[in-house]
């Protein structure tokens, strides 16, 4: 089986959403700042359910958010 590894736009959005805070988005979702850090810097993947949490805090769809890439290191 392929793996793959999970992208997001989660700093991007927070930028393009008038500087959002980690903090603010946290507080949105349900979730710790530490989270959030986490998420951004590809540390941890979300449920399905904190996946589209994070797509309606950004008013766009899931796919927009996260990308599923091809893990050429780990075929």
């Amino acid at each position: 089986m392929d793996k793959f590894v999970i992208h997001n736009r989660i700093r991007e959005l927070r930028f393009q959403a008038g500087e959002m805070t980690q903090q603010s988005l946290a507080e949105r979702v349900g979730i710790t700042r530490q989270t959030v850090i986490a998420l951004e810097k590809g540390k941890y993947y979300p449920s399905l359910e904190l996946a589209f949490q994070i797509a309606r805090a950004f008013a766009i769809p899931l796919d927009e958010v996260f990308q599923i890439v091809d893990d050429p290191d780990k075929k």
